[in-house]
């Protein structure tokens, strides 16, 4: 007879990831990088059946150790146990919920282009069963490990996104995501830790660098040279490296940190850059960059 491993083995070796949000916020996209990666999906999946595939990948010594399970409010009555599935479930793998989100304006737009009906719109409004859902999912988006907000993403950004927070998902340590942005433009939602450049002369007001950006050399030592900004730099990393040491103990691997600026274009890009090259050097750290705001006029 088989002897059954260990929590402790079984977790170690077994990563499940279940992947659900608002309908129309990308979930297809994201299973879809998530496979091209090497994952195991299974969509639209029965809640009930969650564990049984999970014993199933278990037993297949080791054939299937990293599984992706796509769950919505499609399951109906079933979605609502996903809270307690979850929880039994990590007693015996690891398992992550990644729930993805995105604006009211942006899912009624995405379901119009495709011509559909939301799941729970029933006799109602498209924009009622949008509501209905979220409100339904509210306290599972709190309590997610991972939330992507797809609002400003198109497909191919979103595949780029995934890729970045899981191709590399056996490394230990942290994966931190530093973006730029501008106030301007909207506050990112889906962000654990935010940093405001606006304390610093801002480079568009010079004429000479308002042409410029935050990756030319001249704009980077205009910011890093204004009163304050080495200060700042040394001092935010000084504090966030309790905080990164704190984020690998208790198994937190993703992290997302947002500089902004008003128009995401000089301050912020200048500033994300060196936060960026700063951070990649703290113990167990790896680090992805990316301008949200730069292309913009």
């Amino acid at each position: 007879m088989r002897k059954g491993r260990s929590v402790a083995e079984r977790t170690a070796g077994q990563e499940i990831l279940i992947v659900t949000g608002m309908s129309g916020a990308g979930r297809s996209t994201v299973a879809n990088a998530l496979e091209d990666l090497g994952w195991y999906v299974v969509d639209n999946l029965p809640l009930p059946m969650l564990k049984t595939l999970a014993d199933m990948a278990d037993r297949s010594g080791g054939a299937l150790p990293r599984i992706v399970a796509v769950v919505d409010i499609r399951g109906h009555d079933l979605f609502a146990d996903i809270q307690e599935t979850v929880s039994e479930l990590r007693g015996s793998a690891s398992v992550r919920v990644v729930f993805l989100d995105a604006t009211d304006d942006i899912l009624v737009r995405r379901y119009e282009s495709v011509r559909r009906p939301h799941p729970l719109q029933a006799a109602g409004t498209l924009l009622e069963g949008i509501r209905l859902e979220r409100e339904r999912l509210q306290e599972l988006r709190a309590s997610a490990d991972v939330v992507i907000d797809t609002s400003r993403y198109n497909v191919h950004d979103l595949s780029t996104a995934t890729r970045e927070l899981f191709s590399d998902d056996e490394t230990p340590g942290l994966q931190l995501s530093v973006q730029s942005f501008g106030f301007k433009y909207g506050v990112p939602t889906d962000v654990d830790l935010m940093a405001d450049m606006r304390f610093l002369p801002n480079p568009f007001w010079e004429t000479e660098l308002r042409s410029l950006n935050g990756v030319d050399a001249e704009v980077k030592d205009f910011v890093l040279s204004r009163e304050g900004a080495r200060e700042f730099l040394e001092n935010y990393v000084r504090a966030l490296e309790p905080v990164f040491a704190g984020y690998q103990r208790e198994n937190k691997r993703h992290v997302s940190l947002a500089v902004g600026c008003t128009g995401g274009k000089h301050r912020s890009v200048a500033m994300a850059r060196e936060l960026a090259d700063r951070l990649a050097a703290l113990p167990g750290v790896s680090v992805s960059l990316r301008h949200r705001d730069l292309g913009r006029e």
